[in-house]
């Protein structure tokens, strides 16, 4: 079903929502390319404040100085063309946007990396992609050393943690970082350039304008390899604005201002999520970031909250979870705070509640994947209408559908694979034709591997992923459900529940458990699981861990508990 051509005869819910404000249709060619959203939005807001980290901030007018500085770099110093591949490799600090902007002005294409990752996922993810550039924070500089020989890559630029930090403050830090708190491994990269010393050398040559359509590719975003080996989405300039144009539009109902708003970034920038909702759709609003480079940090985290009238946060199950935790969240002043969005991983009840009761606003939960920019749903954003424990309804121009196996739409209320369409949506992966024929019908449907459910009333709920299905004796367990009722007991504080092998069975339901309270026993969680689940979905194996592994965005990683 075509979200623009909706009948609203079935449903009071869409029509509520449409009047207020949301068109059907959003223009995915409203600009040329995210250069030309980027220099509108740097003429319009040059001298409000863009980011702020670690107390230091930039106005939108420095961002255009500096990153046009860097483009101006890549240009004359490396001798770059347009279309080169250029990976960055950094948590939230300023030297991020700065980078990001200065490799799209230039017309090269962006290779965002997790700092985290191993010297063989990056080697894959470097090889793969055919990076010939790379942007690096210091501290990881030693895992590049050890694979950059079996690499395209033939320019590394080195940055530090304070680098872009005003006066005594950067020198303080960087030391600090490298000889107190011994963070910087050594390593050795011969031709390295620091960040800094690119800045001035792009600073003594003049920018050349680059012509950018909207078809050529700007990120090629790694899926996160949950399900497989990590694949790179070919991300367009049209892609992405087409996301930044339907999610602003949808936001704009929860009363934000252009230019007056503050948003915290504690996601990490280089994650398709946060790069779009944070860092791009708040740049054409003209929003202020504020930057937290590590928020696992929690005392840190809160301490940062505290200083800051921040009107909009966005987050993941396990962080608002570990917020909640924190004795001293609750001391923060949420009186300007406007709007709450989630993705990556679906919201628990018992998250959702805590943090609306703490913060009196909602979680507005999303859903949306790499291949598809990232956003394809999100929950209603007026007041009283949000549906806790849904991911809402299609952002305008965007369809989706429940389909079986054998491809055909099933009705609603009836569990499927999620199919999307929109302009959002990738045309392939890098250098994959096989992998994309795979996951597009011949329709031009996508397929997104997630289990969900389309209400009467129009919203959409997940249900899990199609590959993390558990099957008990014929039957479909799914492990949100499982983890939803669990993390509902007052003593849990995490769990992640999987399929194992049973022979009576086929797969029995396992369950790995974080305690919030030591007092917990197995008897207790099978007690609270016999009275929420049917028999086949309670667990039939508990075990109790300190942590659960997560990926960069703070969502569990079922897949290596499988592994194991």
């Amino acid at each position: 079903m075509q979200t623009e051509t909706l009948s609203f005869s079935k449903t009071q819910t869409w029509r509520r929502h449409y009047a207020d404000g949301v068109p059907f249709k959003i223009n995915p060619l409203a600009y040329h390319s995210l250069v030309d959203l980027f220099e509108q939005s740097i003429n319009k807001y040059r001298l409000l404040p863009a980011y702020e980290c670690m107390g230091t901030c930039i106005t939108f007018g420095q961002l255009d100085l500096l990153s046009r500085n860097f483009a101006a770099y890549l240009q004359n110093d490396l001798e770059l063309s347009p279309g080169t591949k250029v990976a960055i490799q950094m948590p939230n600090l300023l030297q991020y946007p700065i980078a990001l902007f200065g490799v799209l002005r230039a017309g090269m294409v962006v290779v965002n990396t997790n700092p985290l990752y191993t010297p063989r996922e990056m080697k894959h993810q470097f090889v793969d992609s055919e990076t010939e550039v790379v942007i690096i924070l210091a501290n990881f500089a030693h895992n590049l050393e050890e694979i950059i020989k079996d690499t395209a890559i033939k320019h590394v630029i080195i940055t530090e943690l304070g680098d872009q930090l005003r006066g005594v403050k950067r020198v303080i830090v960087n030391k600090v970082v490298k000889h107190v708190k011994k963070m910087v491994p050594k390593y050795s990269l011969p031709g390295a350039v620091s960040f800094n010393k690119a800045l001035k050398c792009g600073e003594q040559h003049s920018f050349q304008a680059v012509s950018i359509k909207g078809k050529d590719t700007a990120f090629l975003q790694y899926t996160g390899g949950t399900t497989g080996i990590s694949k790179g989405a070919v991300l367009s300039h049209t892609n992405v604005v087409a996301n930044i144009e339907q999610f602003t539009a949808w936001i704009t109902s929860s009363k934000l201002r252009e230019g007056k708003e503050i948003i915290i970034t504690a996601l990490p920038l280089y994650h398709i999520l946060a790069l779009v909702a944070n860092c791009l759709s708040m740049l054409k609003m003209g929003a202020k970031n504020v930057l937290i480079p590590n928020p696992r940090d929690m005392k840190g985290f809160v301490k940062e909250l505290k200083k800051h009238p921040f009107s909009i946060f966005s987050g993941v199950n396990t962080l608002y979870n570990g917020l909640l935790n924190e004795p001293d969240f609750h001391k923060v002043d949420f009186s300007n705070l406007k709007l709450c969005g989630s993705g990556g991983m679906a919201v628990q009840t018992v998250t959702a509640e805590r943090w609306k009761k703490v913060t009196n606003v909602p979680i507005s939960e999303g859903y949306g994947l790499t291949e598809t920019s990232p956003i394809l749903t999100f929950n209603v954003l007026v007041d009283g209408k949000e549906r806790i424990g849904t991911i809402g309804i299609p952002l305008p121009s965007t369809s989706l559908k429940i389909a079986d196996d054998n491809e055909q739409e099933v009705v609603d209320g009836t569990p499927g694979e999620i199919y999307a369409k929109g302009p959002q949506v990738m045309h392939e992966y890098f250098n994959r034709p096989d992998e994309t024929s795979k996951v597009f019908t011949g329709d031009g449907w996508f397929k997104t591997g997630d289990i969900g459910v389309k209400d009467e009333d129009g919203f959409f709920r997940i249900v899990d992923r199609k590959k993390e299905m558990i099957l008990v004796s014929g039957f479909n367990v799914y492990p949100n459900e499982i983890e939803n009722i669990v993390s509902q007991h007052a003593k849990v504080a995490e769990v992640a529940a999987i399929g194992v092998h049973d022979e009576k069975s086929t797969e029995a339901v396992k369950i790995f458990v974080v305690k919030s309270d030591a007092s917990l026993t197995k008897e207790e969680i099978l007690e609270h699981c016999r009275k929420n689940l049917t028999a086949y979905k309670v667990p039939k194996h508990i075990e109790f861990r300190d942590t659960l592994p997560k990926s960069n965005v703070g969502k569990i990683l079922r897949r290596m508990l499988k592994e194991e």
